[in-house]
């Protein structure tokens, strides 16, 4: 039986991380399977938990900054024709 879900039935994008997931990885290379019980030996952690912090720090990365606002901070350090190197200074 499949249920007419409505609007309020949907779940809050904005409230969604506060519920824990569980999530299941078939077919996993033997390779790298080993790969991840190393670097959580290493790291001192189990290897769900270095699963966990690999998830982490792939898909939680700050938002890019748009270059023009990169450029806005970058120091004014001369004039453009002091960087123009097809120009014949003598």
């Amino acid at each position: 039986m499949i249920a007419n879900l409505t609007q309020n039935d949907c779940i809050d994008s904005n409230r969604a991380h506060l519920m824990p997931a569980n999530l299941i990885v078939r077919n996993i290379d033997e390779n790298i399977a080993l790969a991840l019980k190393q670097a959580a030996a290493k790291h001192g952690r189990s290897a769900e938990a270095e699963h966990r912090e690999i998830l982490r720090c792939a898909l939680m990365q700050p938002a890019r900054r748009p270059v023009a606002e990169i450029l806005q901070t970058m120091p004014n350090v001369g004039l453009d024709s002091d960087f123009d190197l097809r120009s014949t200074k003598s």
